[in-house]
Formats: structure tokens, sequence, C-alpha cells
């Protein structure tokens, strides 16, 4: 996830005051030596009591039952190392995203934009003309730092959704992407969203994994940034109410990704997974005065007037390891079965999103 420069924090909405610079991962409430703990802890009332699906290809569900947690831990091990763009490990990191398309069937592009390289995979759905669906995660990172959930476990999971999709039929298509440069102000994925627009591409949705793997079910383990308990009340009371543990997987996206983030959401509850949505309006999604929920590849969506959903641990709110600041943001520090679950969720919704074809 990018660092933020000095911007106007969401608390100048409603009272103005000076620019907002990022919460230290100091504040985060969780002790930097700490490992997470992996006691099950969940938000009230959140996770339905339903049957698990069987892995398979005969619903969306069925798909994302598919999910080898020992898959997405080994592609997780391969990423964990300082990346930064021109180093070694960055670019075998992009030979992996490339790589794996490849063998999995999907017609691979290495979209070179000047600075980067995006690498996009593409599987044709049944109706070519249909808006297209997108899976993404960056995979670049900052000097010094392994990375591991910035953004080891995006790209991680990404590749996990990939071969689950690669299973089913579909009628739209669906494009998995490995976005460079993220960390030097989503420059790979505003080269794609700018390309995407300029050609008149239609795209229902584009899905933005960043920083997937940490969960604490310590109370008071999640912060929340300025201004948010004022202008999403109803979600820092759902947070409050159980005693912020950090335990949820945040979704935020814009009011022409709410249906797809509803999805999402109902996914989660099915394997127990709490969730907690924030919606912006097409302009709040534009506005600066939101910086701190645009600190990610959907955002460079959201600037190209396509729908998008950022699905986050919330970084440095929750995780004291963020850019390495207070402790090496390593994978040992994570919690494999809390991104297996948001990898389920999510494949569940995106294979519902492009439509299945039986």
């Amino acid at each position: 996830m990018t660092r933020c420069s000095p911007f106007p924090s969401l608390l100048l909405l409603l009272a103005l005051s000076a620019c907002h610079t990022q919460t230290p991962a100091t504040d985060s409430g969780v002790d930097a030596t700490d490992t997470p703990s992996t006691d099950t802890a969940t938000l009230a009332d959140v996770a339905r009591d339903v049957p698990p699906a069987v892995c398979g290809t005969s619903s969306p569900a069925a798909i994302a039952a598919c999910v080898h947690e020992s898959d997405l831990m080994t592609d997780l091990a391969r990423i964990a190392a300082p990346r930064p763009p021109g180093s070694a490990h960055h670019d075998e990191v992009r030979d992996l995203c490339a790589d794996r398309f490849a063998a999995l069937g999907y017609t691979v592009e290495r979209f070179d934009y000047g600075t980067g390289v995006d690498v996009l995979g593409v599987k044709p759905g049944a109706d070519p003309s249909a808006p297209r669906v997108i899976l993404s995660a960056h995979y670049d990172h900052i000097a010094g730092c392994p990375g591991a959930d910035d953004n080891g476990s995006g790209l991680a999971g990404v590749l996990e959704a990939a071969r689950l999709l690669s299973t089913g039929h579909f009628q739209r298509t669906l494009v998995v992407a490995c976005w460079d440069e993220e960390e030097r102000g989503l420059i790979g994925s505003q080269a794609y969203a700018r390309r995407a627009h300029d050609a008149g591409d239609a795209i229902a949705v584009a899905y933005v994994f960043e920083m997937i793997g940490f969960r604490s079910t310590e109370p008071s383990s999640q912060q929340l940034p300025p201004g948010l308990d004022l202008l999403f009340a109803p979600q820092a009371r759902q947070i409050r109410d159980n005693d912020s543990r950090g335990d949820f997987i945040a979704l935020i996206a814009d009011d022409g990704a709410r249906a797809m983030a509803g999805t999402l959401a109902s996914a989660a509850a099915g394997v127990s997974l709490p969730s907690v949505s924030l919606f912006l309006t097409a302009a709040q999604s534009r506005s600066t005065l939101y910086g701190t929920l645009q600190r990610s590849d959907h955002a460079a969506f959201w600037a190209a007037g396509y729908p998008a959903i950022q699905i986050t641990d919330t970084a440095e709110y929750r995780n004291p390891r963020y850019h390495c600041q207070h402790g090496q943001d390593t994978i040992d520090t994570l919690v494999p079965g809390f991104m297996r679950a948001v990898v389920q969720a999510t494949v569940a919704s995106v294979a519902g999103t492009l439509g299945l074809v039986p």
C-alpha cells in the first residue's frame, strides 16, 4: 500500500483543520513484538450458519471452496522478500505472475507503460461484449522490507484466485492483474485504467487485494482513521462494539460496486469471516478529502470512472509492521486461515459477477 503524502483527512469534511498525515504504526494497539492471535473471534452476529460448499465448478461457492491454503502460503513464501522496482526479486515476482497465468491457460500480456510493467492474464467470456471483471494486486514493494502483508498476501491471493477461476466457464471476460509501481503512486494501475478508458473498454468492477493477511483478535488492536467514526458512524460502532478487534476484512467500494461488495460480504459471512463495508459516492471516490480511502490501486479505477472495491486488512491501522516501521513484515506474523477465507469469499463474489455458464 502506498505511503500517503500529506493530504486533507476525512475529518476536514466536518471541521476545517490542517492536513492529515498517516497515523504512525505504533498507534495500532498491537505490540510490535507480538504475533497475531489465531483464536476464533468474529463481529457480533456477522457469521451465518450455512452448510459448507463442496469443491467443484457447479456454483460460485463451489469454485471458491477449492482454495488450497498450502498453495497460498507457498506462493507467499516465494514473494515475501524486498522487491523494489528494478531489483532482481521484483523481476522474479513479475515473471511468477506471467508464468502462472500462462500455465493456467490465460492469455498473458506484459504491459510496458514506460517506467514499469503490469502483468495481465485474460480469460475470455462467452459474451465478449459484456463488461470485464478485474481481480488484481500490486507486486512491487519498498527496499529493505519483505512486504509479506504488503502486498505479498494480496498477490498470493490473486495467484490462488486465478487458479480457482480458471476452472469455470463464464459469461464475462476475466482479467487477473499484477500491478507495478503501486508504492510509487499507483503508477501501474493508473496506466492500465487510462488505457482502458481511452480505448472505451467496459469494466464491470475491479476487485483489488491490498494487504489481506494480518488479523488480531486482541481488544483495541484496530484503530480508525481520523474522521471515519463521524462519516461512517454505523461501521465505527460495529467495530467498537466488538472491542475494536482487528479481526475483520474491510471492503471499500464506490456506489457502482455496491452490489459486488454486498455479494462479497455475504460470501464472507458464509465462511465465518467478519467484514466491514464502506461505500463512497462517485464524487467522494474522486475527492482528495477522502484520500485515506484511496491509498491503493482501486483508486486508479475510480479516477477513470470505473467501479472498484478495495479488500484490505487496513494496513497500519491494524498492522504495526506496515512498511517495516515497527518490526519486519514477515510471513510468520500473518494468519493463513484469515487469508484463505478472504480469498474464498472474494472468488465467490468474482465468479458470481462473471456469471457462471453451466
